[in-house]
């Protein structure tokens, strides 16, 4: 049976892996072999449990009803593997919003331990990247709402942390970022870059004020919506420019002490209304610039507002958490 999550209304289906094989659809029996065949399979599993029944699609709707489809678990007892497979038939190394949707469908089939953490392994054929790459998810209330503190572990920054090639060196406040062409091209405003890995890879663009973010609405429109997509996603669909594997793409603002305002272009999905790891890298950022220090950021989304939880040793960022919840719509 397949289920639908929101997370600060970022929509996954859930669906297991004997759900998958039950339409038909020869998905290997192990994770890591499903990764590396995904070719075979992933994009008749989106059509299958993300698409729109015919004639139900609402005018203006994206075109799948969901955001990605996540496939799991492999194993009936943690640690539990999973693929978290992007609407164009690709795989993500790491969502915030699908591994908390997993964490919280774990809970309600009974599969989630009580107390304690929960390794969660995220299993993709990306060649820059360790597969699988795990997270830690523990079950926690933040201000009376239940959740998930997921640990992402230490992120990197720079060019070379998320394989970005030809960019040039920009500073914004004495602090080194970086000038990424295609996006300066598309705004002028947009020339001042942090890229940061947090599982996956992320290009964060500080902007001033409010009026330098795009809203989801402009992302759609054709022509900023075709220059985007060749930045932030790999061939064939874009042009994986500066990142050959694709990159995500926010922009932030500071909107007060501790408080950021973004928006997010996904790889692999375009623009959505909320992304955890992209709450995350947007923190990160605004901390490599001195617009944030350690400890508890809000990252404001149309979806909803991310807390996240930066913990600094030695002058460097050791390790970001990230607080999710999310309920079951379908």
């Amino acid at each position: 049976m397949t289920q639908f999550y929101d997370a600060r209304g970022n929509i996954y289906a859930v669906v297991s892996p004997e759900g998958v094989r039950q339409r038909g659809i020869e998905l290997p029996e192990l994770a890591p072999q499903a990764a590396q065949t995904l070719v075979d399979w992933a994009l008749p599993a989106v059509e299958a449990f993300c698409a729109w029944a015919p004639d139900t699609r609402p005018a203006g709707a994206k075109a799948h009803r969901s955001d990605g489809l996540l496939i799991g678990p492999f194993q009936a007892a943690p640690p539990y593997d999973l693929l978290i497979v992007n609407t164009d038939g690709s795989l993500a190394e790491r969502s915030g919003n699908g591994l908390t949707i997993f964490a919280q469908a774990l809970t309600d089939q009974g599969l989630m331990p009580a107390q304690g953490p929960c390794v969660l392994k995220v299993h993709h054929d990306k060649r820059d990247a360790v597969s699988p790459v795990e997270t830690s998810v523990e079950p926690a209330q933040v201000e009376g709402v239940h959740g998930f503190w997921l640990d992402l572990g230490k992120p990197a920054f720079g060019p070379q942390a998320v394989g970005a090639l030809g960019v040039e060196v920009a500073e914004l406040n004495g602090h080194g970022l970086s000038k990424v062409a295609p996006l300066s091209r598309l705004n002028p405003v947009w020339d001042h870059s942090q890229f940061v890995r947090i599982g996956n890879p992320h290009c964060v663009t500080l902007v001033a004020g409010a009026d330098a973010l795009p809203s989801n609405e402009q992302m759609c429109e054709p022509g900023l919506s075709s220059g985007l997509t060749r930045i932030a996603f790999a061939m064939p669909t874009g042009a994986g420019e500066p990142c050959p594997v694709g990159v995500n793409l926010q922009w932030a603002m500071l909107e007060s002490e501790a408080r950021i305002v973004a928006r997010v272009f996904e790889r692999g999905e375009g623009p959505t209304a909320s992304s955890g790891t992209s709450a995350s890298a947007v923190a990160c950022a605004a901390w490599s610039v001195g617009w944030v220090s350690a400890g508890e950021v809000a990252v404001i989304m149309p979806g909803g507002t991310a807390p996240v939880f930066l913990k600094e040793k030695d002058g460097e960022l050791s390790s970001v958490r990230l607080f999710g919840t999310a309920r079951l719509i379908l």
